[in-house]
């Protein structure tokens, strides 16, 4: 064979293992339709895998699930303490045990009891309460990294997990309630109707814990780092909304308005005050503003919060005397501020968690 023999037989296909001249099997071209490709799409109406619906179709999806998330919050609840061996008691012990731990160092060593008339049931209800906002932002901190899979593996609206997490923590936070109410009783505060409040405040600070459960998944699901960051963030946090202290107590210190309006309006300071509003008929009377203002009984109050000054009463404590003071914040101003901070959290985290919800899952 010549060499023009060879150059033509080349890369023709024979048998197995020889190439030898004859007919070249060649791929039929791709037939592509002339019809535009997006119009042929939707005119069989299909749709891009993973694109984000509107917002009112994904409410509408996420209400539809409703059973799921709230089954799939319960299942993880029971299962959370499965492996230890006291079990959901977990839930009261480990709010309780911090308190302790706080009692023994504020309470009793920096003298934060000093003003409070029932300092064990003001120092629990602020623990519980702030434990309820505090877990919901760190679990929903991690939420998106760690269901990766499940994300990848079935379609359903994204925010669904933030919101399973989030019931997860309001049922333990009910299972405190009870806890919490008990200790009230022990500790002498009275079964009143003021307790009804407890419903509206918790329901809010849920509507919050929603809102911001729903921020912190999205950050936390495109950067690993911000999960590092919120504990540190929310650790401060506890110290500037008055869990083991009342706020009214440092009013010498501070000496600008936005300092005072910082430490009693924050979220979890607002939700902690209508707690402890609605349980403790002695922080209802002894709340600054309660009584009309005089400034020589705020005084005493505010030089030696709990001291033996109390006018006319030698021996007693001058608790009740927070009351001629000027308030930091009204009762309906921390009912104004927990009704913002709830549906203003809510909305703005549905909003942010789903204009991305297209990119959760991806690497």
């Amino acid at each position: 064979m010549d060499n023009s023999g060879q150059n033509s037989a080349r890369g023709q296909i024979s048998a197995p293992g020889t190439l030898q001249a004859g007919a070249v099997i060649t791929p039929d071209a791709p037939r592509v339709p002339e019809q535009n490709l997006g119009e042929l799409a939707r005119q069989y109406g299909l749709k891009l895998s993973g694109a984000r619906p509107t917002l009112a179709a994904y409410l509408v999806s996420l209400w539809q699930r409703r059973h799921f998330i709230t089954g799939y919050a319960t299942a993880r609840n029971v299962s959370m303490y499965t492996d230890a061996k006291l079990g959901q008691l977990w839930q009261v012990l480990t709010p309780v045990l911090n308190a302790g731990v706080y009692y023994l160092i504020f309470g009793v060593i920096f003298g934060a009891q000093k003003g409070v008339s029932n300092y064990p049931a003001f120092l629990m209800a602020g623990v519980f309460v702030f434990a309820f906002t505090e877990r919901s932002i760190v679990t929903g901190s991690n939420v998106m990294r760690a269901n990766l899979q499940l994300i990848r593996a079935l379609y359903f609206p994204r925010a669904a997990l933030p919101l399973a997490y989030v019931i997860v923590e309001l049922q333990q936070m009910l299972v405190g309630m009870g806890v919490l109410a008990v200790i009230m009783l022990a500790t002498g505060e009275p079964l009143s109707v003021y307790w009804l409040l407890l419903i509206p405040a918790i329901l809010l600070q849920t509507l919050f814990n929603v809102g911001a459960a729903l921020v912190v998944a999205r950050l936390g699901g495109a950067m690993a780092d911000v999960s590092e960051l919120i504990p540190f963030f929310l650790r401060i946090t506890r110290y500037f909304c008055g869990v083991m202290y009342l706020v009214i107590t440092l009013t010498s210190r501070l000496h600008h308005t936005w300092e005072k309006l910082v430490l009693t309006l924050n979220p979890p300071a607002v939700f902690i005050s209508l707690v402890r509003d609605a349980f403790m008929s002695s922080y209802r009377a002894n709340s600054a503003g309660t009584k009309p203002f005089n400034a020589q009984l705020c005084s005493l109050f505010i030089r030696d919060p709990g001291g033996t000054n109390f006018p006319g009463h030698p021996g007693v404590a001058n608790n009740a005397l927070q009351a001629y003071c000027h308030p930091l914040a009204t009762n309906s101003d921390l009912w104004i501020a927990a009704l913002a901070w709830g549906a203003g959290f809510f909305v703005l985290g549905i909003v942010y968690f789903w204009q991305a919800e297209h990119l959760y899952g991806r690497g």
